[in-house]
């Protein structure tokens, strides 16, 4: 049979279409819900019993009713009332064919772009200088990457911003610490200047002369001393390679052209909390100037009464900055879930100040733990605080690295970020179950059978056949992808485009089962061809939108 043009296709998935239609009709969401069985067609609606209840008529009557009100035969065949009223839904095989083949065509992969692209900033990965990334960075950056690729993948112009610790009181204890010892601050590894930092934490505890100095020494360096920032920049300096090989192994986006540390809003900090006083949207409290927000039972210190400024101060500042500069439509703090009410107070001091309009978007991302397999904060073997890389390195003594980060990143996407979740290396690199490395082999397997296809000289063409219940299933759920990755993008739910692929990994396995492909002849074969380019091109685009490579072998 000859499919459908692709242009007369809806971009929408066909379950959308099929539930708007319906509900257009019935004046009620129709819940349609996947047959249990091929028997009954792609899907079943209960609406017929819900209305039935209200109308105070026998169900199958009003399911027959609906059923001769429903025009639907450009998608559907024949509707069927089943059981006690139930109406059985079965998609037309050319129109499957159809919507599997526009997606093939399509550069885009089925993805739809929005018709309302904004710029969208978003606060991820933020790392401390002069220390090492530590297991917490993993999920900001994981997560925050997954966003960048699905908002970029749907129109949206992104800015990421890298918010890393590159001021404050620290760094007066750890310049005074390298005067103390007498090092050059530049010559230092990262490494290095993680022991330097973990040194002079401890004697500022201790010491309360080094401490004095030290909180004299911020206002110094605060205050433009040349000398202090001189070895101040050595400290940024030799941290940002580290910074950037930690973003190598873990293949994400950020790069330095996304650096936009506390330091860069250091000048704008008087201005601000000048511009919060004179408006009166600020007031002195105790010595402190304070924003007082309704429904926070403390207010927001925006100076201290030590004339200092505090994490709240920067973070308005950083608003204003992203709103008035950066023009952004929506800003995403991705950062652990224990923050959620620092934000919450954060933006609702910036909507009283005016530099957050009602029109812009500030969305809190918070995400959980990771533990260890002892159910506790993820720990190295030798019992300390886990590094970056050395989480990366026990996954990669078993598995390659490829491998193992597709491991992390799934085990990190695939639930609900605001859960824990427990790295348990050996259970994540598994090649079976619900894991990142069973869709990389998925993908791996359709590439094999296109590689031998081509050896053998058989030649896919488009996707015309779609006869058996398997095939019309796994077409069915490719004309999904657009849709999840549009959610996705609205909610910031990247679980749900893990578990829409391990659907569809685990559709394709079901179709090779039932569906021989080499072995099948002619335009059957030529077809099922092309359904296996069609799943492999969906795989690849919704792995990389997860930052996970998809392999042609494994």
């Amino acid at each position: 049979m000859a499919a459908m043009s692709s242009q007369s296709l809806p971009a929408s998935s066909l379950p959308a279409q099929l539930t708007e239609r319906v509900q257009a009709v019935v004046g009620v969401d129709p819940e349609m819900r996947p047959a249990t069985k091929p028997q009954f067609g792609h899907f079943q609606s209960n609406v017929a019993l819900r209305l039935a209840k209200s109308e105070g008529r026998p169900p199958r009557e009003v399911a027959a009713d609906l059923v001769a009100r429903l025009e639907l035969d450009d998608l559907c065949e024949p509707l069927e009332v089943a059981g006690p009223g139930f109406i059985n839904f079965r998609i037309k095989s050319e129109v499957l064919a159809a919507t599997a083949e526009a997606l093939l065509a399509d550069d885009n992969d089925g993805i739809v772009p929005t018709d309302a692209p904004q710029r969208v900033v978003i606060d991820y990965s933020a790392p401390n200088v002069a220390k090492q990334m530590h297991v917490g960075h993993l999920r900001t950056t994981i997560i925050g990457d997954c966003f960048n690729r699905v908002l970029g993948a749907l129109g949206h112009t992104v800015i990421p911003q890298n918010h890393i610790g590159d001021w404050g009181t620290q760094f007066g204890m750890l310049i005074e610490q390298v005067h103390d010892e007498g090092i050059d601050a530049g010559a230092l590894t990262l490494d290095e200047a993680d022991a330097l930092y973990k040194r002079a934490a401890a004697r500022f505890r201790a010491d309360e002369e080094f401490a004095s100095r030290a909180r004299a020494r911020v206002a110094l360096f605060q205050g433009g001393d040349e000398e202090s920032l001189a070895v101040w920049r050595q400290l940024v300096e030799i941290s940002k390679p580290a910074f950037n090989e930690a973003y190598r192994r873990l293949g994400v986006l950020l790069t330095d052209d996304d650096l936009a540390g506390e330091s860069t809003y250091n000048d704008d900090l008087p201005v601000l909390v000048d511009e919060l006083e004179q408006s009166g949207v600020a007031v002195v409290d105790d010595g402190a100037l304070c924003v007082f927000v309704d429904g926070f039972d403390a207010p927001l210190i925006v100076r201290k009464s030590d004339g200092g400024y505090g994490y709240a101060t920067t973070d308005l500042a950083a608003i204003r900055r992203r709103v008035g500069t950066l023009h952004a439509d929506r800003i995403i703090y991705v950062t652990d879930v224990r923050q959620g009410g620092h934000f919450a107070q954060v933006f609702a001091a910036a909507r009283k100040a005016g530099f957050l309009p009602d029109d812009v978007a500030a969305e809190h991302v918070g995400y959980g733990m990771v533990l260890g397999t002892d159910g506790k904060p993820f720990k190295t073997r030798d019992g300390s605080a886990a590094t970056l890389s050395s989480l990366l390195d026990a996954a990669e003594e078993v598995a390659a690295p490829n491998i193992a980060l597709a491991a992390i990143k799934y085990a990190d996407l695939s639930n609900g970020l605001q859960k824990d979740y427990t790295f348990d290396v050996e259970r994540m690199v598994q090649t079976t179950g619900d894991t990142g490395p069973y869709l990389q082999y998925a993908h791996a397997r359709i590439s094999q059978i296109l590689r031998k296809a081509e050896a053998e000289g058989l030649a896919g063409g488009a996707i015309t056949v779609l006869d058996e219940p398997a095939e019309q299933q796994l077409a069915l759920l490719l004309s999904r992808f657009g849709e999840v990755v549009s959610e996705v993008g609205d909610a910031l739910t990247p679980h749900k485009l893990c578990g829409y692929l391990y659907d569809l990994a685990g559709a394709y396995s079901s179709f090779y089962e039932q569906c021989p492909v080499l072995r099948s002849e002619g335009e059957v074969r030529s077809s099922r061809l092309a359904l296996c380019r069609a799943t492999q091109k969906v795989l690849a685009r919704g792995l990389y939108l997860l930052g996970i490579d998809a392999p042609e072998r494994m």
